[in-house]
């Protein structure tokens, strides 16, 4: 953790990694950034003194990193790597990219080592969760720098297989946005029963906070924790059976398998 780290893109992945790493006592100089977009330039720069951030790969420095963390949109990933190519061969590379397959960065950086990561929105505030896949030629130490790196994010979870970061996308890379949507439907039916919509909010983030909290805690199943709110014939049990009655559980299921598919296909369209 000693060498130097290069970002290709300084966004809000990139700033939310950079900002914790700061925070864990690594010195900001050692970090470089390369970001084409002059706001965001200056924004990092009035945010983390001492960040060395430039407009374009020539001449950043980026044959010094031993580790070369891709944060721009899939979309952007060729323009941005061409220029960085003959800079980074030899440097790990981590991409937070979504769909942008481990065998493409290879290609595009002429790099051995790749690891993806897929993370997930909450890691700006320190609490998201990040599937991770390497490439054969990633070493142990490889994995042990990228955990040290993500680690101020939140947690970590490898799989075995490229495409389970598909099901990863799909389930924790778009999740907040479907919590998100279970708050927004809650705070609704707050304002129907006569609440406002700040204290709507309030108790309904409050409650899946705890809630959450509480399974990451317990052995239990969700099921088993869901029982135990349930009592038959009680307000609950009026709910989960209108829920049930309604499709709710197997909608939420076609729901996250077409993001699934969706994630599928992006790797598909960006392996070109």
């Amino acid at each position: 953790m000693n060498s130097t780290l290069a970002f290709i893109g300084g966004g809000n992945m990139a700033s939310a990694i950079i900002g914790g790493l700061i925070k864990a006592g690594r010195p900001a100089d050692s970090i470089l950034v390369v970001e084409p977009f002059e706001a965001q330039r200056a924004k990092l720069q009035a945010e983390f003194a001492g960040l060395r951030v430039h407009e374009a790969a020539a001449n950043a420095g980026l044959a010094e990193a031993a580790l070369l963390v891709w944060a721009v949109k899939p979309q952007l990933f060729g323009a941005a790597a061409a220029p960085c190519a003959a800079h980074v061969s030899q440097a790990l590379q981590l991409s937070v990219m979504a769909g942008i397959r481990s065998e493409t960065i290879a290609r595009a950086t002429g790099a051995a080592r790749v690891v993806r990561a897929m993370p997930n929105t909450p890691a700006l505030i320190g609490q998201g969760i990040a599937g991770l896949y390497a490439n054969a030629a990633v070493s142990a130490a490889d994995r042990a720098l990228v955990e040290a790196v993500l680690a101020p994010t939140g947690r970590t979870l490898w799989v075995d297989a490229e495409a389970d970061l598909d099901a990863v996308t799909a389930l924790s890379g778009s999740g907040p946005a479907y919590f998100f949507y279970v708050v927004e439907a809650m705070t609704a039916a707050a304002q129907q029963m006569g609440l406002s919509e700040a204290q709507g909010r309030e108790l309904a983030l409050a409650t899946c906070a705890g809630a959450a909290a509480l399974g990451l805690q317990s052995s239990e199943s969700p099921s088993v924790l869901r029982e135990r709110v349930t009592s038959k014939g009680g307000t609950t049990y009026a709910a989960i059976t209108s829920m049930q009655a309604a499709g709710v559980g197997e909608a939420i299921q076609r729901a996250v398998l077409a993001a699934q598919h969706r994630a599928r296909e992006l790797g598909d369209e960006f392996a070109g």
